[in-house]
């Protein structure tokens, strides 16, 4: 099915019916451990306080965020007539609206399935993507992209500053950036991309304390029990040879023992490691397409997703995203990509709400799900990586 050529009524419906039925899960919330919407509820609606009094969160832990996040979590102020938790969540599926009529429009030109692919990949992580304000960065990501596909110079410098804004609420989005063609696009996108950062960030600075706050708390994190170090660490702890455990810290589970931090520093080694080989990547590519930006915005992403030390199921909100924008072009060689992500978003739902205790504590359960969720990243990464070399460098 395709949105040019097919039913664009369907689109709407299947649409429609999925995000009725993650309505549905979010306001249950008792699937698994549940409290997946007390991060809105509780979190990000005390976070809100904090901004009405003219500061980010101050010497707290769980803030570690860039300074642009603050308007995603000040934005359900924009609704009054709503509760922060219902303006939200009105919020998020906006945005996932918007991301989904951005890909059929890309979509009704050729036979691709980009809208396809995110409307039906999107529920495969349940309700999370309602109760996160990760579907709005993925929204700033993917119109950045689209824009950065157009042949006008307008689009490009709107894609920049999209780009630019995104950096400022997640920092990832600027990876939307790596594959833009030498150039004229390359400077006019990167050029607007900086000034927004800078004046988006000037002008956060001069209307709230704290702006910089985060990196002393993403500075102190540790090894999260979903990363790929986390998954080494919990299968060595399962064969007795690791007498370490899972501790709730920063806002989130993550190991503690001997060699946590030896494994945090490799996670971070390995994470520049990736950032030369892309910088090298650019250097020695010589064939560009109308697909070669967005497919290296993917590999980008998946590569610095699969070197943290953090992978939190959110995450697969932005791999999803992209691999739906990569499958707007019939040019893309990310194809084979775009299908291992697919089983990796389910298993992290499953791994986070539904046997998130199990996950916890290390029981087969548990680390079978882990493992085989970061296995398919691992290898969505690799071969990501790979695919954008032979398309672009090797003859």
């Amino acid at each position: 099915m395709t949105v040019g050529r097919g039913p664009l009524l369907a689109l709407v419906a299947v649409w429609v019916l999925t995000r009725a039925g993650m309505l549905l899960l979010l306001v249950r919330d008792d699937l698994g451990i549940g409290g997946v919407a007390s991060e809105v509820s509780g979190l990000y609606r005390h976070w809100y306080g904090q901004f009405a009094h003219g500061t980010f969160p101050p010497h707290d832990v769980t803030w570690q965020y860039p300074p642009g996040a603050g308007l995603v979590i000040m934005s359900p102020g924009a609704l009054p007539w709503l509760t922060y938790f219902q303006a939200f969540v009105a919020l998020a599926l906006l945005a996932d609206a918007a991301v989904t009529a951005a890909l059929a429009r890309a979509d009704s030109a050729r036979l691709t399935h980009g809208a396809w692919y995110w409307t039906l990949g999107l529920p495969l992580l349940l309700h999370i993507p309602l109760a996160r304000y990760d579907v709005q960065t993925t929204a700033l990501a993917v119109l950045a992209l689209l824009a950065l596909t157009s042949r006008r110079a307008a689009a490009h410098r709107i894609g920049g500053v999209l780009a630019g804004i995104g950096a400022m609420v997640k920092v990832w989005p600027a990876l939307a950036l790596i594959g833009t063609p030498r150039g004229r696009t390359t400077r006019e996108a990167w050029t607007a991309a900086a000034a927004t950062a800078a004046t988006l960030l000037a002008v956060l600075a001069l209307l709230f304390a704290e702006p910089l706050g985060f990196l002393r708390q993403q500075g102190d994190r540790g090894v999260q029990i979903e990363s790929l170090g986390g998954t080494g660490l919990a299968l060595a702890g399962a064969a007795g040879i690791w007498p370490g455990a899972a501790q709730f810290r920063y806002g989130a589970f993550e190991y503690v023992g001997p060699y946590v931090s030896t494994i945090g520093h490799l996670a971070l080694f390995l994470t520049a490691a990736a950032f030369i080989w892309l910088v090298f990547w650019r250097i020695r590519a010589g064939r560009w397409t109308e697909a070669t930006p967005l497919d290296a915005a993917l590999a980008a992403v998946l590569l610095f997703t699969v070197t943290s030390r953090v992978i939190s199921p959110q995450y697969m909100i932005w791999l999803l995203g992209l691999a739906a924008v990569c499958l707007t072009s019939r040019r893309t060689v990310m194809r084979p990509v775009a299908l291992l992500l697919l089983p990796a978003a389910a298993l992290s739902a499953l791994a986070y709400p539904v046997l998130y205790l199990d996950v916890v504590a290390g029981t087969w359960q548990g680390l079978t799900v882990m493992a085989l969720r970061n296995a398919l990243l691992l290898a969505a990464a690799v071969l990501a990586a790979r695919r954008l070399w032979t398309s672009t460098v090797t003859s």
